[in-house]
Parts: C-alpha cells; sequence; structure tokens
C-alpha cells in the first residue's frame, strides 16, 4: 500500500483548464529586452523594466520546477532577445540538468539569431537540440529597415554556427503584404537547401505598430493557396508540439508551416502557458488577463502557494484569444510582443 501511494503521489497532477486542454508545454520570457527594434514588434524608443522588477535565473529555475512537478514536459526560452540576457547560458545549463534527469522531453530557443554564433555551443552542450530564428527577409536593407537598425550578416552568422554545434535550425517570418509576397519563395528555397524548415506566421495586433495593420496583414490561407500555384504542398500530420500546422514542399523535400491564429484559429488544441520576464503567469497570449507570481515565489521557499496560483489561473484559462483583424476594425492587445516573445 505504501509503495502504491508513493507512485500516485510521483505521477503530477496535470494543469488541465476548463475546456479540457492540457498544459505541457512552458514558454519562459527572460527579458522584454532586445538588441532590434522590430517594426511589428516595439517601437524604436523602448522604456525596459527595472532591473528588480525581472526575476533572477535561479527564480526561473525554480518556477519552471514548479511547472515540470504538475506535467510540463517542454520549456522554451523567449525574450525579447533571450541571449541578450547576462549569464543566460546558467539557465540552460540549470535545465539541461533536470532534461538530463528526464524531467523534461525538450529545451528550445526562440532568438533573432544575432548572438547565437557566440552561443550555439553551449547551447547543445546543455541539451538544446533545435533552436527557432526570426528572420523575415533575405534582403539586407528590408532586414534593416524591419529591425530599424540590424545587420543580417549576423544572423547568417548564427545560423551557420548553430547548424555547425548540430543544432537543428527552423526559420520563422512573419508574413505581411507587400515585398514579402515577392520573398517567401527565396524563404523557402534558403530554408530548405540548408536542410532548414521554415513557419510562416500572420502578423498578430500586438503593442502600438508603426504601421496600420489593416493594410499589412496577410492572411495565410490566401497565401497558400496563392503558394499552391507554384509549389505542390503536401499536407503532413507532424507537430512540433506548437500551433504550426505543417506541408512538405514535394519540390525541395522541406517543411512548410503556417501559424495562422486569425484565419484559422487554433485556440481548441492551444497547450501553451507562457511567463513574462516579471513572473505574470499568462494563460493566453491574445488575452490581457495575468496572474502574478513573483510575490509568491519571493515570499519563501514554499512552492506550494506559487503552484495553488498556478493552478488557478490554468482553471480560467479563456478558450480563444480576442485578436481580430479586419478590413475596418483592428482588436488587439496593447502589449507588445516583447513582453511574451510570442
Amino acid at each position: 500500500m505504501r509503495h502504491e501511494s508513493a507512485i500516485r503521489q510521483a505521477v503530477p497532477r496535470p494543469l488541465v483548464d476548463g475546456f479540457g486542454r492540457t498544459a505541457t508545454y512552458l514558454r519562459l520570457s527572460v527579458t522584454d529586452r532586445c538588441d532590434l527594434r522590430c517594426t511589428y514588434c516595439m517601437s524604436e524608443n523602448m522604456t525596459f523594466l527595472p532591473r528588480r522588477e525581472i526575476l533572477d535565473l535561479e527564480e526561473f529555475h525554480r518556477l519552471s520546477r514548479i511547472f515540470m512537478a504538475r506535467g510540463v514536459r517542454k520549456i522554451r526560452i523567449t525574450g525579447g532577445e533571450p541571449l541578450v540576457r547576462k549569464n543566460i547560458m546558467s539557465l540552460f545549463a540549470m535545465l539541461g540538468a533536470d532534461l538530463n534527469r528526464g524531467m523534461l522531453d525538450e529545451l528550445t530557443l526562440t532568438t533573432n539569431g544575432t548572438l547565437l554564433d557566440r552561443h550555439a555551443e553551449a547551447l547543445f552542450a546543455h541539451g538544446v537540440r533545435r533552436v527557432n530564428v526570426s528572420l523575415d527577409t533575405l534582403d539586407p536593407e528590408r532586414y534593416q529597415t524591419i529591425t530599424r537598425w540590424g545587420r543580417i550578416e549576423r544572423v547568417f552568422a548564427g545560423i551557420e554556427a548553430a547548424q555547425a554545434a548540430g543544432l537543428r535550425v527552423k526559420i520563422n517570418a512573419v508574413a505581411m503584404r507587400g515585398a514579402f509576397e515577392r520573398e517567401v519563395d527565396e524563404l523557402i528555397r534558403f530554408a530548405h537547401e540548408r536542410g532548414m524548415d521554415l513557419t510562416l506566421i500572420e502578423e498578430m495586433p500586438l503593442g502600438e505598430g508603426q504601421h496600420d495593420r489593416r493594410e499589412s496583414f496577410l492572411s495565410l490561407s490566401k497565401l497558400r493557396d496563392m503558394l499552391s500555384k507554384r509549389w505542390t504542398l503536401e499536407p503532413l500530420a507532424v507537430s512540433s508540439g506548437g500551433p504550426a500546422r505543417y506541408v512538405r514542399v514535394a519540390e525541395t523535400g522541406g517543411l512548410l508551416g503556417f501559424i495562422t491564429p486569425l484565419s484559422c484559429d487554433f485556440c481548441a488544441t492551444c497547450n501553451r502557458l507562457r511567463v513574462s520576464a516579471t513572473g505574470d503567469l499568462f494563460t493566453c497570449m491574445g488575452n490581457e488577463g495575468r496572474v502574478g507570481l513573483r510575490d509568491a515565489l519571493r515570499a519563501g521557499d514554499d512552492d506550494r502557494p506559487v503552484a495553488a496560483l498556478i493552478s488557478r489561473a490554468v482553471a480560467m484559462k479563456p478558450e480563444g484569444h480576442a485578436f481580430s483583424i479586419t478590413n475596418d476594425h483592428v482588436e488587439g492587445i496593447g502589449r507588445t510582443m516583447s513582453v511574451l516573445g510570442g
């Protein structure tokens, strides 16, 4: 009886919301800072959070452990740009040890790639096997315009270093009307010729952008129809654990993903939770609701109050996001994408 009781206690009680979805995927935004200022992500003159409000890396690890104890099996480190966070490799080292103990199935990273060449080997050493690199264009001038002051050569160097270190790279590109539509075929070839998957993402109405999203929004349902006239797109049932739906491009053999929060709602299968750099838990990226975990985390060594807050937040997770873009109206969120990393 004692042995059976111990087994029952060792099995985590899953984080199930009111709609029957189980959260197994945690995205940790370790900083709101970034070395770029992408127009769809943040304003050029950002005011960043005071250091005292940001969780330290040991707090992020403790919080991750609390989520792991409730069934989270995948953690993605995001930002802002996570690699600008001082000593960030120490967090990867702590989480990598948990990965080796079997407490996690996967530890991953989303980055703009500008600092990836410095950290690729260390990331692999700490158990990271896949990274997502944000890259919306291959044109140096357009890249600089989108990022406001970025240099695309640094991203290319980061991708090369990551692949040399043994990391599998996936390119993420935000789809927008105009130049992107003329460049998407080149992005497909660039990624697939180098053994990388490519995921296209609909622009989401987060923060105060520097352009009219009614003019820039590009439905990926329409883009997919356009691409199918030039490429043979073979539907697949594969999933990386996120919201992307994949096809195989017959001409290249590579995978092409579509993340469509607006044109094709993906909320019904959402398994994700997000924690900001300040320790706020967001159960939905497309809603303003949040639950602060920092004060409870810093109140003492007892994890139970934090776990109770997490349980209550997940129970109240909304059925779907509040995003909407039409020809006449944009329904968005005041929070910038840099708060949670998308």
